[in-house]
């Protein structure tokens, strides 16, 4: 029986002992509950007392209290902790019984007077607890499992549904919220999410293995199965018992870390007995504003120095964007009698975007865990399964559970506000009106709209300008899931107002299987050539290019007619193999060297004939799915590609023979408390005699906007080579310098950029003509320095990059400083 459901049922039966001689004698009976108004966890050894009386007790270890009174000494209940703020309650006096629900409000640790000591007691249990910690922590155990259920919960707060109401576009939304919720006082949830899971978890230290069974999700609409893989517990686990913590994108130093001195204060509030045993409460707090610390309390074991809960705060002064509250509380139990093992954790977090007054989000995440086997043989065999070191299997059965189920497979059961939150849902996701609002949503944010079973955009496309064509225009259509769950057929047509020419593309993508990933794809394309396009950045067919070009730049323009082939296959869950087939025509237009400057003696000139392999080794990669494609969410090891190139010459009038190799690695990787940093490292050779568009083009940027992936101080087309190597450096390392101004939530980072190339004498002769306007860096060191403020208004960053190597520019006027800006979602 839980905690809860026992002293409910104390108070039931005291009520009905009592009735009796309660009754004759009038006596007063004040039971209640006290709570964190944020996380609703229950606040023990809380005290409460009669003001100005000296009637009063402290609340038990679950938050509980009760008094019984001959009469009552006072009207008004004062509540205090540490950690809150006081709270003070009016008692209806003209009733015999009352209970009450308590809600603290957060206040701070630092309360009171500080008192120099020869000995600080709250150091030398933080020391016991770090000297305990491999005798702690769970992960000493060679294996382990447990049944995990896990719960997650997101609302919209602080709408006002008459003002949301009044526009016209809006109405018919805000009559379906008030319809289904009660809106009529205090502050307004809209409740968006909720879903359950069901999984079991499985451990091995040595070698390393990780399992995770998810049987039973009920994710309330969500049906999208890489984000079902994401409700189970395996990217879920957080250690207090390790130096650091995360939160969102950031580490976070713990409270027991080895290094907890430097970074924290210590003291002991009070020392408690629970359940026969003795327990420290120790209070920890920040020693320095605006790092990355939590403050709060944990309560910690007598003689074993284990923690039992552990509460966790984020300061006002911690450098995380858009958060304005959060509480992570992890609690432990004893199993077998002798060992203390993770039994709950949860997480509540407040987003405001826009301001703490305006709307935003409250997230939940409550994770509890049973039936916990240590050390045994079982687990071993699960383990065994495993085709890999971690794996996420879910049961065909997972979604097929009813209400049910449900109710006998949860851990705890819902509460009534959760209750309603689901039928909320229900309803919102399957009214017409608000499925529309959703995809308008859609189509704003990512610039694709779905208009039966065909879809438009991107929009950002729609419009752009540039010096050749003038004003573009550019439509898209293609096909959705609705059309066929296989195939998709996408297209564009682009004409330019200035050079009065049509453009387009043509694709076609077969997906005749989604794991192991298997797919065929085919396009045509007749257009300019844009560069290469890289996620997240602003590219120069885009309306956002025109007000971010760079001045001085000598434009260069050139047209492709590519024909293209593709099959892709996951031989491995680590590695995927493209192999494709390639043929391309290229027509230079301005600025760089005309087609006739490279006759062929077979075919025709600047065309080639390739087939590639691309592999790719990406091991324990993740990835977020939709119905045709899927995005990377990264590994937590390094990934990398190998590339080979033949190209024909006589096959569909090509004109050279080549062989291209390259190979690439990455990886991004959190070095605590210094922020991370990410790598790129590259190179490639090119064997063959070729006009430069077949060469190795550095990738340059000729707007303001900062590119990740390029040579910012460099431009499109202005290095050339057969033979090259680089490596690109980012730390981003968190507050930095402005540590010293908390109140700006500034961040620092810099860059590093370096490129190695060289050019055959051959491909000298061949590209380094009269006109032409490439140069070689011919085995010297191009390097680009960089830094900058991050996280100006939450959003911003501004990069200071000098171009350091070589020390000539490519023409007068140029320079070797700039400054850049973009724009930036993080934590």
């Amino acid at each position: 029986m839980s905690l809860l459901k026992h002293h409910k049922l104390f108070f039931l039966l005291t009520l009905l002992l009592i009735e009796g001689p309660v009754s004759s004698a009038q006596k007063k009976i004040l039971s209640g509950i006290i709570k964190d108004a944020h996380s609703e966890e229950n606040i023990p050894f809380a005290s409460v007392s009669f003001k100005n009386t000296t009637v009063g007790k402290l609340s038990d270890s679950a938050g509980f209290f009760s008094f019984y009174l001959q009469q009552w000494p006072g009207d008004t209940l004062e509540i205090t902790c540490v950690g809150y703020q006081p709270f003070r309650l009016l008692i209806n006096t003209s009733r015999d019984s009352v209970q009450v629900t308590i809600m603290m409000e957060r206040g701070t640790f630092s309360e009171g007077a500080t008192l120099k000591v020869k000995v600080n007691k709250g150091l030398l249990v933080w020391r016991k607890i770090v000297e305990h910690k491999r005798e702690n922590d769970r992960y000493r155990f060679d294996n382990f499992s447990y049944e995990l259920y896990n719960k997650l919960e997101l609302d919209i707060k602080n709408i006002n549904f008459e003002k949301f109401g009044r526009f016209k576009a809006l109405k018919p939304i805000s009559d379906l919220i008030n319809q289904n919720i009660d809106t009529s006082e205090g502050l307004r949830y809209l409740p968006t999410y909720l879903s359950e899971a069901l999984s079991d978890y499985y451990y091995q230290k040595k070698p390393l293995k990780r399992r995770e069974v998810i049987k039973a999700v009920n994710p309330n609409g969500v049906k999208n199965e890489s984000i079902l893989k994401f409700l189970g517990g395996m990217d879920q686990v957080v250690n207090v018992y390790n130096n650091f913590i995360p939160v969102f994108d950031k580490q976070f130093v713990s409270p027991i870390s080895d290094n907890g001195d430097y970074y924290y204060n210590y003291r002991v509030a009070d020392t408690q007995v629970i359940n026969n045993s003795r327990f420290f409460h120790l209070i920890f707090t920040p020693r320095r504003k605006g790092g990355d610390t939590f403050e709060g309390d944990c309560w910690v074991h007598v003689g074993t120095f284990a923690i039992q809960k552990m509460s966790l705060r984020l300061g006002k002064e911690a450098n995380i964007n858009f958060l304005e509250n959060l509480s992570l509380i992890q609690e432990y139990k004893l199993i077998n009698d002798s060992i203390w093992f993770l039994a709950k954790d949860k997480f509540v977090f407040d987003l405001s975007p826009v301001g703490k007054e305006k709307p935003g989000f409250i997230g939940r995440k409550t994770t509890t865990y049973q039936d916990v086997v240590v050390n045994d043989s079982s687990v071993l065999r699960e383990l065994d399964k495993n085709k890999l070191l971690e794996e996420i299997i879910t049961l065909p059965t997972a979604l097929a559970n009813d209400k049910s189920f449900w109710l006998g497979a949860r851990h705890e059961p819902l509460s009534k506000t959760e209750t309603s939150i689901i039928r909320m849902i229900d309803t919102l996701t399957n009214a017409p009106v608000f499925q529309k609002f959703t995809r308008t949503l859609t189509f704003i944010g990512t610039g694709y709209k779905d208009i039966g079973n065909y879809q438009i955009g991107p929009w950002m496309n729609w419009i752009t300008s540039n010096g050749w064509e003038g004003f573009r225009m550019r439509f898209d259509l293609g096909t959705n899931k609705y059309f066929d769950k296989k195939f998709r057929f996408h297209g564009y047509l682009a004409y330019g107002f200035g050079d009065k020419k049509l453009k387009g593309m043509g694709e076609i993508f077969f997906l005749p299987k989604k794991d192991p990933r298997l797919y065929l794809y085919t396009s045509f394309t007749n257009d300019l050539d844009f560069g290469q396009n890289y996620y997240g950045e602003v590219t120069q067919d885009n309306v956002f290019a025109l007000a971010v070009r760079k001045n001085n730049t000598t434009a260069k323009y050139i047209k492709v007619k590519e024909k293209r082939f593709e099959f892709f296959y996951e031989t491995l869950s680590w590695m995927s193999n493209r192999l494709a087939i390639t043929h391309k025509t290229s027509l230079p237009l301005q600025n760089l060297l005309p087609a006739d400057s490279f006759p062929a003696r077979t075919g025709n000139p600047l065309t080639s004939f390739e087939i590639s392999l691309r592999i790719r080794f990406a091991y324990l990669e993740r990835f977020l799915e939709s119905h045709f494609f899927r995005s990377s969410l990264g590994s937590a090891y390094p990934i990398g590609e190998i590339n080979i190139s033949k190209g024909f010459a006589g096959v569909l009038k090509s004109s050279y023979n080549y062989t291209k190799v390259s190979a690439s690695a990455s990886d991004n990787f959190k070095v605590p408390p210094l922020g991370n940093i990410s790598w790129y490292l590259f190179g490639g050779k090119t064997f063959g005699t070729l006009p430069y568009t077949l060469l190795d083009i550095a990738p340059g940027n000729e707007l303001y906007y900062y590119n990740k992936y390029a040579f910012n101080m460099m431009n499109r087309w202005e290095f050339v080579h057969d033979q090259y190597g680089g490596v690109n450096i980012e730390h981003n390392i968190g507050n930095g310098i402005f540590r010293f101004f908390p109140k700006l939530r500034f961040r620092q980072f810099w860059t590093a950029k370096t490129l190695w190339g060289s050019l055959s004498p051959e491909n000298k002769s061949l590209n380094f003509k009269a006109g032409h306007s490439f140069q070689s860096l011919d085995g010297k060191t191009y390097l680009e320095l960089g830094t900058g403020v991050d996280n100006i208004f939450h959003v911003f960053r501004v990069d200071f990059v000098w171009r350091v190597l070589p020390s000539t520019l490519p023409k007068e006027g140029d320079k070797a400083f700039g400054i850049f800006g973009s724009f930036r979602l993080a934590f």
